[in-house]
Parts: C-alpha cells; sequence; structure tokens
C-alpha cells in the first residue's frame, strides 16, 4: 500500500500535467492534492500522517476524484460535497457557489474600528451556502444574523450549515431575492454584509470551466458587474443603523464602482490574504448620497 505523503505526491503530478484552474479554497495545484488526500483519508497535515499507509478503499477514493477532478474539470469542493473555508468545514454541492469571500478574514477584529463586537443585527444578502453569515455569528456574539440566499438548494445548505455549528436560534435563513427582500423590510441592522454576482460580461465569456460548474445567478452581474450594487446602494440610508456599515465584496469589478459613483465615502479594505475588492461604507459617511 502506498503512504499518504506518495499518493499526495502522484496526486500532484497528475494535476501539474492537466489544464486545470484553481481558486475554489486552493490556488496551486499541491495544495489541491494535499486537500484531495487528507479529506478522503482523514489525516491531519503533519509529518506523521504523511507515513501512514492508505487503505484500498480510500486508494480507489482518491484516483475516482483525480480523475472527475482532470475530465469534468469539477470543483474538487463539489466532488467532495463539502469545502474548508476560514478553517471551518461548510457542506456544498454541484450547482450551488462554493464559499471563498475574503470577507471571512475581515469579520470581527479586523472591523474593529468600524464595528462594534456588541451588534446586535446582521443581516447577509445573497448568502450562498451561509459562511459569511455564520462567521459573522461566530465574531458578534449578540448578534442575531439573518441570512438572505435566492436560490433554494443553496438556502437549503445554509439552513443545514447552521445547524452543523447549533446557530438555530441566532441564525435565520430566508429564501428570496435579496434586492427585492431589502427593499420592503421595515428594520435596520448594523452590519450589512454582501458577497453578491459580480463577475462583469466580458468576464464571463472567458471564466475557466471549473466556474461554469457553478450557477451563473452566483456569478454574473450585468455588463460592469454592479447590478446589485446598483440596488442595493439606494436602499443603504434606510437600511442601516446611526452607526451601520455595509460591507461588500466586487472583485475584479472594483474598477467600475468608483467611477460610477465618484461622490460616495467608499474605503477599500487590505485583506489580509492579498487581493482587493472589498470596500465599507458607513452610514455617517452616506449621508443622503446615494438618493
Amino acid at each position: 500500500m502506498r503512504s499518504v505523503g506518495e499518493l499526495i505526491e502522484s496526486v500532484y503530478r497528475c494535476f501539474g500535467q492537466a489544464p486545470l484552474s484553481y481558486g475554489h479554497g486552493t490556488d496551486n495545484a499541491w495544495d489541491e492534492a494535499v486537500y484531495l488526500v487528507l479529506s478522503v483519508t482523514g489525516y491531519a497535515d503533519d509529518e506523521a500522517s504523511l507515513q501512514q499507509a492508505v487503505t484500498p478503499a480510500d486508494f480507489h477514493r482518491i484516483e475516482e476524484l483525480t480523475n472527475q477532478r482532470i475530465h469534468a474539470r469539477a470543483p474538487l469542493a463539489h466532488l467532495l460535497g463539502e469545502c474548508q473555508f476560514m478553517g471551518q468545514r461548510f457542506l456544498v454541492r454541484p450547482g450551488v457557489m462554493i464559499p471563498r469571500s475574503p470577507i471571512g478574514y475581515l469579520l470581527g477584529e479586523p472591523l474593529a474600528d468600524w464595528v462594534s463586537p456588541d451588534i446586535t443585527n446582521i443581516v447577509d444578502l445573497c448568502a450562498g451556502v451561509g459562511c459569511l453569515g455564520i462567521l459573522a455569528a461566530q465574531r458578534y456574539p449578540q448578534a442575531q444574523v439573518t441570512l438572505v440566499e435566492l436560490d433554494a438548494q443553496a438556502a437549503e445548505l445554509a439552513r443545514r450549515n447552521v445547524g452543523l455549528y447549533h446557530l438555530g436560534e441566532r441564525v435565520h435563513v430566508v429564501e428570496a431575492d435579496a434586492c427585492q427582500w431589502l427593499a420592503v423590510q421595515a428594520g435596520r441592522w448594523d452590519l450589512i454584509l454582501t458577497n453578491p454576482p459580480y463577475v462583469d460580461a466580458l468576464d464571463m465569456q472567458t471564466l475557466p470551466e471549473e466556474y461554469r460548474h457553478e450557477p451563473v445567478l452566483g456569478l454574473a452581474a450585468g455588463e460592469d458587474g454592479l447590478a446589485l450594487v446598483d440596488a442595493f446602494l439606494p436602499e443603504l440610508p434606510k437600511r442601516l443603523t446611526p452607526d451601520g456599515v455595509f460591507l461588500c465584496e466586487v472583485g475584479a469589478s472594483a474598477w467600475a464602482l468608483q467611477p460610477k459613483y465618484p461622490e460616495l465615502p467608499i474605503q477599500w479594505l487590505e485583506l489580509p490574504q492579498g487581493g482587493e475588492g472589498v470596500f465599507l461604507l458607513t452610514m455617517p459617511g452616506l449621508g443622503t448620497q446615494t438618493k
């Protein structure tokens, strides 16, 4: 029988020879190989585990997943039915968005200059399988959190993920169109966070195959990638508390936001993991500028 370390090396070589794209939890062939082998075998990522023998059943499962990853170009998280994000496990399935938003790294201490740890009301718009809202509930233990998600499959997985972390008393899932839902609410929130669809029309044409396993509904956002942001912004003065914060990822469509809204006091945030495309707006800074 082959060891865990030997099998990781083998899968890595297979991935390295294939025209794969990464970005659903890993960004290179080695990390993807490690993730696959350790997920199947259940071993930890340490030196002792690398010497352990892989059982025949696990070997065949790893071989099967490796072939599917290469030939179907399917994201590994979809094949496994789960993903790791911020060191935590979230359930996913084919046809839903895979959690990867850098907003997860900002919740809590990195936002301390803008968001009190004692806030009581949070909404996560376009919540997907619920990862950001669940992380927010963990970082802000006094808060009631609402997850708003249109896709029925993703909303059901969000409910299951909420249950996985025993947060059902504080985190609630609403299956609805986020733009329409926000427009008819009477309440206000201390923190509105969202990782909405933000891929512009040009980028949609050139997405790697792996991303085409995710729903177009969760990716495409019009010509400039800001269709949902355009809908959210006018609602903010009516939906944020006096010290409220709007936290939003627009990714590669960041180029279009400031020229489109030059009057907005947009604060671009430094991301701990690098990259760009997450901004913040505060209620005091908004005034009436989004009318």
